[in-house]
């Protein structure tokens, strides 16, 4: 289920300067962007996942952490509080307020976001997207970046292609992940902040009294 067992952290940076199609060394910017996360132990950043399928667009935004090995916490704060976490083993979904809380292993969930716990991993990008290249047909979220795209390898039953939005200094700035009936999924990342110190209990979860725990595989949930 590793999507895309994305990136990891280089030692030289890109130029900062717009770079021509024809100049752009994919191979290159690919083993950058994995250098730079590979050695990196956390990272925290402010994200924005926004979901266009089945005729309906929704927007949500929040913080993300990561932390070697495999942890994650999604931390939703608009437009509704939720809460997706995994210690690497075990994930959780649970929206505030709520009565019961879900459960399942990590190895079984068929998540989006799940893929991005491995963000801090050492596989490599090329590897996890094939036909990896330049997508200079696909406009830049931000000026000055590159967009690449690949098939992933991983849930390709499921997904279609991936876009990747590059920063001059090798940060993954956007990941667009569009599905095989149509529907894409997007996040944007900013405020990056790496090799922040984060307790592992952030990324342990306890329900709260009278809330009770549904355990078992979670298919494509979306809390």
């Amino acid at each position: 289920m590793n999507l895309i067992s994305i990136v990891q952290k280089f030692v030289v940076l890109l130029l900062a300067v717009p770079l021509a199609a024809s100049s752009v060394d994919v191979h290159e910017i690919a083993q950058k962007v994995d250098a730079r996360y590979n050695h990196l132990r956390s990272l925290e950043a402010q994200f924005t996942e926004i979901y266009r399928g089945a005729g309906m667009e929704r927007t949500e935004s929040g913080t993300l952490w990561l932390k070697k090995p495999g942890k994650m916490r999604w931390e939703y704060r608009s437009p509704r509080e939720k809460l997706f976490l995994s210690d690497g083993k075990d994930a959780w979904f649970y929206v505030p307020g709520d009565r019961q809380v879900r459960k399942g292993p990590v190895k079984k969930l068929d998540d989006l976001r799940s893929p991005l716990a491995f963000l801090l991993g050492k596989t490599r990008l090329e590897k996890e997207l094939q036909g990896l290249s330049l997508a200079p047909d696909v406009s830049p979220w931000r000026a000055g970046n590159l967009v690449l795209r690949g098939i992933p390898k991983a849930m390709a039953d499921r997904l279609s292609q991936v876009l990747m939005e590059i920063t001059p200094d090798s940060r993954i700035a956007r990941i667009l992940i569009e599905e095989v009936d149509g529907s894409t999924t997007e996040y944007q990342f900013s405020d990056q902040e790496e090799d922040l110190a984060v307790a592992d209990q952030r990324f342990r979860f306890s329900p709260p009294p009278g809330v009770e725990v549904i355990e078992g595989d979670f298919g494509q949930y979306k809390p």
